[in-house]
């Protein structure tokens, strides 16, 4: 079974996890502070793809800047 390619993120969303990454002290942390949101990250091929917890449904690619 083959997933379609993510889509481009939602411009809220984006904006939400651009704070959560400035509040962060770390990149562990930030990503503890999505999974209170329901959103987790994953590495393919070298981008990082948020994805809705619990299933791991991928939502879309993250910019570069953000990592």
């Amino acid at each position: 079974m083959t997933q379609a390619p993510p889509s481009p993120l939602d411009k809220n969303l984006l904006e939400l996890i651009r704070e959560e990454r400035e509040k962060a002290l770390s990149p562990r942390e930030w990503q503890f502070r999505l999974r209170g949101y329901g959103y987790a990250i994953k590495r393919v091929a070298g981008d990082q793809i948020l994805t809705r917890l619990p299933k791991g449904t991928e939502i879309g690619v993250l910019p570069a800047d953000i990592a």
